[in-house]
């Protein structure tokens, strides 16, 4: 059972699931075994200190080991130094060494904003080539950011690729451009083609330097976002791109780099008048898209064996129950991107409500959920059911507090109807959550009103007829547990296979935690 957006806090001030005073969930919390895990940063695969989200928990969730998403996994490759034997990157490396007067072009988002890019990651690239021996033929085109960085702070970052370039010998810097025209989501083509024209024609405003460029575009009150095609001439010739280089775009999120990746890659490319090159190798650092001839440096993370092949490959019926809101997360996501069910794998989907907003109907469709599992709870053919109640997160959004502590004090009136169900049947039910939200919709500082995700951790309880404590835990005995976390949310998935008595596959490197909690 996973309750969507539910978190541990002991803050009373903005705290819907305190509010709610959920006294069944208190009671099972007080007399079954139960913990807390965390639900967000490297924890869960995300950023270090960026809160959780339900597609990242329900990944973690199933996989049954930490999925990590692409500035961690990358950032994470650099520290154990497996970055430096990436295929892909040994692949452009190849090329250009293959290929008299062949050069490898780095081009991205230069700063340190974290959201599109990370400036470690150029860096890093520039080591690279200078381990490869390629590092005179490595030049950089600078994408200004401007958003997730200062207005006018390029010039800082510009720096350190310097003292990267002076200690390597690796780089060159050889063009800048603002994101506002190199990294375009809008279908606003004419911006992408002057960044286009640049990278292979140089046209742009010549400088001698990057520092002289940035001056003149800082003097007409340009911000980095905004900074015009510039052409770096070193007292030397431009470097464009050519048929026989080799690309390496380091941004890793996708959106922002389609575009012009597919002015160079794409087939029947037909927005602008591109070059038709028939030897480019174009190496991504994350997957932009799928079908695109391109060859991507970190693939997006998925689990083989998830929890939900564990169960199929042992004969066991299995039942996925959610409503529209999170149908996916325990479908897709649990199933670690898998589209289709496993073999004895059902699925029902119980639609949310038509409403403009859930304040209209906080209760969402809790007790249809409620309904569909108690029924088939009753019919007796399923050794697993993965259940979601949706209403804390999706009232979490909303930022009403009232209509948030309404949900929460109904689905309180849910769990018990599960629960007894479920241990009536000679089962078991293992509670826990997917990331925070409804425990934190006040900032404590300052009193704002959130409707983001928290950091917080959340609960994990092991409900069964063997497992009932007497007496209950007392109040400091349940904020010493609540207030420690034991593990993380991957390890949700081994606690599951190892109730069910099944053998954790290898694939799976998180722990189980039945033994901490009994």
């Amino acid at each position: 059972m996973i309750l969507d957006g539910f978190g541990i806090s002991f803050f009373q001030e903005g705290n819907a699931v305190l509010a709610a005073q959920m006294t069944n969930l208190q009671n099972y919390l007080r007399t079954y075994p139960c913990a807390a895990i965390r639900a967000a940063g490297i924890e869960v695969g995300l950023p270090w200190g960026e809160v959780g989200n339900s597609e990242v928990g329900h990944k973690n969730i199933g996989s049954g080991r930490v999925i990590y998403q692409p500035l961690p996994q990358i950032t994470l490759a650099i520290q154990d130094r497996t970055f430096f034997q990436n295929v892909a990157f040994q692949e452009a490396s190849a090329h250009v060494k293959e290929r008299p007067g062949s050069v490898l072009h780095l081009m991205g988002c230069v700063s340190p904003g974290g959201v599109h890019s990370h400036l470690q990651h150029l860096l890093a690239l520039l080591e690279f080539a200078a381990q490869q021996g390629i590092g005179k033929q490595t030049f950089i085109h600078a994408f200004l950011d401007g958003r997730d960085a200062p207005p006018v702070s390029a010039g800082q970052y510009l720096v350190d690729v310097d003292k990267t370039i002076r200690r390597t010998g690796a780089g060159r810097i050889a063009t800048l451009i603002g994101r506002y025209y190199a990294m375009d989501r809008n279908n606003n083509w004419d911006r992408t083609r002057a960044a286009y024209d640049l990278l292979v024609s140089g046209t742009g405003t010549p400088y001698r330097s990057w520092q002289e460029a940035l001056e003149a575009a800082y003097e007409s009150r340009k911000t980095d976002e905004i900074v015009p095609p510039s052409v770096i001439t070193d007292n030397g010739p431009v470097r464009t791109i050519r048929d026989g280089d080799a690309i390496l775009f380091f941004n890793f999120r996708p959106d922002r780099a389609r575009q012009l990746t597919h002015a160079f890659v794409a087939k029947n490319f037909g927005r602008f008048k591109a070059v038709p090159f028939a030897d480019l190798a174009f190496i991504t650092m994350a997957e932009y898209e799928k079908g695109l001839p391109v060859t991507v440096a970190f693939p997006e993370e998925w689990m083989d064996m998830p929890v939900g092949r564990v169960i199929a490959d042992h004969g066991l019926r299995q039942l996925r129950v959610a409503e529209t809101e999170k149908y996916a997360h325990v479908t897709y996501y649990f199933n670690s991107g898998r589209e289709l069910p496993f073999p004895n794998e059902d699925r029902i989907l119980v639609p949310s409500p038509n409403v403009k907003e859930y304040v209209e109907t906080p209760r969402m469709s809790a007790e249809a959920i409620t309904d569909q599992v108690v029924g088939e709870i009753a019919k007796g053919k399923y050794d697993v059911i993965v259940m979601n109640y949706a209403n804390p997160d999706m009232l979490g959004h909303t930022g009403n507090f009232e209509a948030a502590v309404e949900a929460l004090r109904f689905l309180d009136t849910q769990l018990p109807r599960v629960v007894s169900a479920a241990l009536s049947a000679g089962g078991a039910v293992l509670l826990t959550c997917d990331h925070g939200n409804a425990e934190e919709m006040r900032n404590p500082q300052t009193g704002a009103v959130v409707t983001d995700h928290s950091v917080n951790p959340v609960p994990l309880a092991y409900l069964a007829s063997q497992n009932q404590q007497n007496p209950p835990k007392t109040d400091e005995a349940l904020f010493r547990i609540l207030g420690t976390p034991i593990g993380v949310l991957a390890d949700v998935g081994p606690t599951v296979v190892e109730i069910l008595g099944l053998p954790k596959p290898p694939e799976m490197t998180a722990q189980s935690l039945l033994a901490s909690l009994l």
